[in-house]
């Protein structure tokens, strides 16, 4: 047994939160009811949180006692936060699998508004990252293949060679079954 370290868990993320440009909740998953047993704590949690990043340029941040990973683009704040013990590299992982499976969502157009369109999606996507603080996904990839994202709507030029000949398969059958 290690002195002074706690066991090693699965339980590595507290909670993930997507924020307005203003710290509004857009989206968020948190995983620990000790930490955050109700609403009105999350939210002074995510006010103080807002206030001490919206400003800074770092990715990091120590918050009552939590580690917090952060994004940010345009007019949308990204989080993920761990225990004060948890490997930030871990934390940094499923920002950034949370961070760029949002982009694939949404097109590379990740704004406010074309999130709160998807928000449907998005939170099937966060669900497929971590399930009650547990990663279970860290691949951008895979998170989209889960989440089903239909590629009817991806334009021709975003398109793998693959996706163009299954569509043109796809259109030639139906067009030959009429």
């Amino acid at each position: 047994m290690r002195l002074g370290m706690p066991d090693p868990s699965l339980y590595c993320v507290k909670g993930m939160v997507i924020l307005d440009n203003d710290g509004n909740r857009i989206l968020t998953k948190y995983y620990d009811k000790e930490t955050f047993p109700t609403a009105k704590e999350q939210k002074a949690f995510e006010k103080n949180l807002f206030s001490k990043t919206h400003r800074a340029s770092a990715e990091i941040i120590m918050l009552d006692g939590l580690t917090c990973i952060y994004k940010s683009n345009v007019d949308l704040f990204f989080y993920v936060m761990g225990s004060s013990q948890e490997n930030e590299l871990i934390l940094m992982t499923v920002l950034n699998c949370l961070y760029e499976s949002v982009s694939m969502i949404l097109r590379k157009n990740v704004e406010k508004r074309a999130l709160l369109d998807n928000i449907d999606v998005v939170m099937l996507a966060m669900d497929e990252i971590c399930d009650n603080g547990i990663i279970m996904e860290a691949d951008s990839g895979a998170v989209l293949q889960r989440v089903a994202v239909r590629t009817d709507d991806i334009p021709l030029g975003e398109q793998t060679v693959a996706q163009v000949l299954q569509s043109a398969r796809e259109q030639l059958k139906w067009s030959l079954l009429k």
